[in-house]
């Protein structure tokens, strides 16, 4: 069982300073959502989480099953079981869909187990189809003309192949409506289990209709101010943040600015094309 362990954890982009001191346990097997305004560092959790290189940790630790993750390469979090499913999807021109996703598995495997062909599009087309994605999925080129829909479920698909310990959903609900809502939370939910722990990031108690969360926590001012069960996502859904905020006496929950937030999210999906290529 995986444990996923995050211990004051303190990140910057940009000289701006957006988490301020975050700790947070994820085990196999447990769900956890994070809900909250916009820019409140929800993302930022996630990038620093997989070592974007855009964001500089200035203090606090991230360990998988007792080891830095600090210290790993982008490949090497990927290859130890972490995974993240992405807001904004960078499109990848001349590498097809299932080359994308057969090289990211062979890349976890060593010499002598690499993945068959059968085997591999056995696996693929039954992940395809429990999506109920377009056939010709296979040979399109990774994203490119993807609608915001697909670009998510293709996040799942990756998600359900190369079976991550712990995975992270940032706003996967985003652009989905209630249908494919629905598909996608039905393929998440069917893979939960002990060997899997789920951090999902949303601004919307739609998503946990679909993908029920063990724990809640909100995040405001770039930390976790407030944390709980199903009983917080109702109250949030039907007052909102307000409450929180007056509870606590946070006048502004924001980080960063909405303006800063587009900037930087812009110059990130440059950079996260750049290292899928």
């Amino acid at each position: 069982m995986a444990i996923l362990k995050i211990e004051n954890l303190h990140a910057k982009v940009e000289g701006k300073e957006i988490l301020k001191g975050v700790s947070l346990t994820i085990k196999g097997g447990e769900t956890h959502a994070i809900m909250g305004p916009n820019g409140t560092g929800k993302s930022t959790l996630a990038s620093v989480i997989m070592g974007h290189p855009r964001y500089e940790v200035t203090e606090g630790s991230i360990t998988l099953d007792g080891e830095d993750v600090l210290e790993m390469e982008v490949d090497e979090r990927a290859r130890a079981g972490l995974f993240l499913a992405m807001q904004s999807p960078a499109e990848v021109p001349g590498v097809t869909n299932s080359d994308f996703i057969k090289t990211a598995m062979n890349a976890r495997l060593d010499e002598d187990n690499k993945l068959s062909l059968f085997k591999f599009i056995r696996s693929y087309d039954k992940a395809v189809s429990e999506l109920k994605m377009s056939e010709d999925l296979p040979h399109r080129y990774l994203n490119e003309g993807f609608s915001g829909g697909e670009k998510k479920r293709n996040e799942i698909l990756q998600m359900k192949m190369l079976k991550p310990s712990i995975a992270i959903l940032d706003e996967i609900d985003s652009g989905l409506d209630v249908d494919a809502l629905k598909v996608v939370g039905d393929n998440v939910t069917e893979m939960k289990g002990q060997d899997l722990g789920l951090l999902l990031i949303t601004h919307y108690q739609r998503l946990l209709d679909y993908i029920s969360a063990d724990t809640v926590h909100v995040m405001m001012q770039g930390r976790i101010v407030k944390s709980g069960g199903v009983e917080l996502m109702k109250k949030i859904d039907t007052e909102g943040y307000e409450w929180i905020k007056d509870e606590l006496g946070i006048e502004d929950e924001r980080v960063i600015t909405e303006e800063d937030e587009e900037r930087i999210m812009l110059g990130s999906c440059a950079t996260k094309e750049a290292l899928e290529k």
